[in-house]
């Protein structure tokens, strides 16, 4: 049975609290170890290097797929095992997608919150199914759950929709839980129509 992948959305930047490039790393880490291989963006600094520089050490294949621009900007890792280089940032978001069997997000800023809102949207409207998690590190990603859960107060998500982010703070819980997901022999499928909030209750 071939190895699982799972996509990492993360940033480039370091940030200002030494434990994002912590977590990063033992997440890259556990991926390793519980059998998973990566694909992410492939820049090699910040939490983006971090994580893949762990995730090989720990036995992944490490994919980078990054465009022309950003290989400079970010100094794309020169140790992937695969270095993808496309032309533009659609390209590069398709391929991200479509890649990886489960999808995990770290800390980052506008690139990766952009890279986690189209992907929920991608599960929410069925165009994949595949799972979504957060990793929590000192509270970072309760703001984007607590967004979406606005949305639902307001009526502009369903709770369904939100229902299917899974977010947790200790990086080995959150890849163990990926990989189950991904190994699993049961497909989740949904009815979009479940999911969109044109279909919630209707005013009579």
């Amino acid at each position: 049975m071939p190895r699982p992948s799972i996509t990492v959305y993360c940033a480039s930047a370091t940030g200002l609290d030494p434990d994002f490039l912590v977590a990063a790393g033992l997440f890259g880490a556990a991926i390793g170890a519980c059998g998973m291989d990566l694909v992410y963006g492939g820049g090699g600094i910040g939490l983006m290097g971090e994580l893949a520089r762990s995730a090989q050490k720990s036995g992944s294949h490490v994919t980078g797929i990054i465009t022309e621009q950003f290989l400079q900007l970010e100094q794309g890792w020169v140790g992937c095992d695969q270095m993808i280089v496309v032309d533009s940032m659609r390209e590069r978001k398709r391929q991200l997608e479509e890649r990886g069997q489960g999808f995990a997000i770290l800390a980052g800023g506008l690139g990766t919150w952009e890279e986690f809102f189209e992907t929920l949207v991608g599960r929410v409207i069925g165009r994949h199914g595949k799972p979504i998690g957060l990793l929590n590190t000192k509270g970072f990603s309760q703001p984007l759950f607590e967004l979406v859960s606005h949305g639902v107060d307001h009526g502009f998500v369903r709770s369904a929709a939100r229902d299917l982010l899974w977010m947790e703070s200790d990086p080995q819980r959150l890849a163990e839980r990926l990989h189950r997901a991904v190994t699993s022999a049961v497909v989740e499928v949904h009815d979009p129509t479940a999911m969109l909030p044109m279909h919630g209750k209707r005013e009579s």
